[in-house]
């Protein structure tokens, strides 16, 4: 195999924005079929195609994945149901690339995993901000042992998403609450139906990465619903999660939809270490912070991380988030033509996952500490079993 041919299912802004173009730039994928319920989301990212006459189109995922001409999906979906179809194109023989988060369920994950063990083929989540330059730099300063023993990792990603908060069904536009008048028929969407805390794969991704860790347990608290900020919204401002690494470190984690929040200040990160501390800038007009405990500083010095890597090829430059984007598909595309998994695992992507919504069902539960399940093999549970 030579290149990869794959069909993208759900159409909505990343795919048609982002995903599309994406796929016909870089060298070893061939778009042969787009796939979305809404057929003016259809004609939208037909649109998009450099050769539109080639690509199949369908309005249901089953006829999707018994089409012959498909290799892989690409999930691009907002849906309580990502986990679920992502597992079915797996067991029906279709290596998949994800959008986060990679389920909303622990039963989703543990069937992606054993989906994985039990066909062989490739799962990567499209998780992007693990690749950023600043993590790498976090990363290596971790390992080196400059920050010492790390304590303390914080996250947060407040997305002020209200304008996406409900959609059209017949249009598929994203809509905020002022325009539910103009269109009685709107539904809420993702952002709104899902726990907000659902969505710390960004924070949680690069942050293990840094750490080389994973969380074994979490506790987590929630703002009260409907929105305090945005009453039309039934969702809560503010989920906040605390967890327990494999390596006895502390994250301290928090996701909001609905928090007004500067645009474009979307994520901040943190980590504390007996031998120094790492922090994210606050602001567009703040810098990334620095401190080391043998190094004389008297005070947090600024740094000049970037989200851009200094050493990303040129082709990676206006991929999206930094340039992060550009990283997923290319890991995906080699790991499929050399039929290895990733470097970021199956496994790794659950990492990022089951934290996010067993803090969901703390909260449901009145805030219980709740355990985080290991999905690797091990001596408990043979690869391919079931847990």
């Amino acid at each position: 195999m030579d290149e990869i041919r794959i069909g993208v299912a759900g159409l909505g802004p990343r795919a048609v924005g982002t995903w599309i173009p994406m796929l016909q730039r870089i060298p070893g994928f061939r778009v042969t079929a787009l796939c979305d319920p809404i057929a003016p989301l259809l004609d939208r990212a037909r649109a998009q195609l450099s050769f539109p006459s080639s690509v199949r189109t369908y309005q249901a995922y089953d006829e999707l994945l018994g089409d012959p001409r498909v290799d892989a999906i690409a999930l691009t979906v907002r849906t309580a149901r990502q986990g679920d179809l992502a597992a079915i194109a797996l067991e029906a023989g279709k290596h998949v690339h994800a959008e986060v988060p990679a389920a909303h369920a622990i039963q989703d994950c543990w069937r992606i995993v054993l989906a994985v063990e039990r066909t062989g083929r490739i799962y990567q989540l499209a998780e992007q901000t693990r690749y950023w330059g600043f993590v790498e730099a976090w990363r290596s300063l971790v390992a080196s042992g400059r920050l010492g023993r790390i304590t303390l990792c914080e996250g947060q990603y407040f997305h002020h998403y209200v304008a996406g908060m409900f959609q059209d069904p017949h249009t598929g536009d994203l809509l905020g609450p002022d325009a539910l008048a103009a269109h009685p028929d709107a539904r809420p969407t993702w952002a709104q139906l899902m726990p907000p805390i659902h969505y710390l794969p960004h924070e949680l991704s690069p942050m293990l990465r840094v750490l080389d860790d994973r969380v074994t347990q979490v506790v987590a608290m929630s703002t009260d619903a409907p929105s305090a900020a945005h009453p039309a919204l039934a969702q809560p401002d503010m989920q906040v999660a605390l967890m327990r690494t494999r390596k006895g470190i502390l994250l301290r984690m928090a996701a909001s939809f609905a928090q007004p929040h500067p645009d474009g200040n979307w994520h901040w990160y943190q980590v504390l270490g007996t031998g120094g501390r790492v922090e994210w800038s606050r602001g567009a007009g703040d810098r990334p912070k620095l401190w080391l405990a043998d190094e004389q500083l008297a005070d947090l010095a600024d740094a000049d991380w970037r989200y851009e890597r200094t050493d990303a090829p040129s082709e990676a430059r206006g991929s999206g988030h930094g340039d992060a984007d550009y990283y997923t598909h290319v890991a995906f595309r080699d790991a499929v033509l050399a039929g290895r998994q990733p470097e970021f695992d199956v496994y790794q992507a659950m990492d990022t996952a089951a934290p996010a919504v067993l803090a969901a069902e703390s909260i449901a539960r009145g805030s219980e500490l709740l355990t985080v399940p290991d999905f690797r093999p091990h001596p408990g549970r043979q690869e391919g079993e079931g847990p």
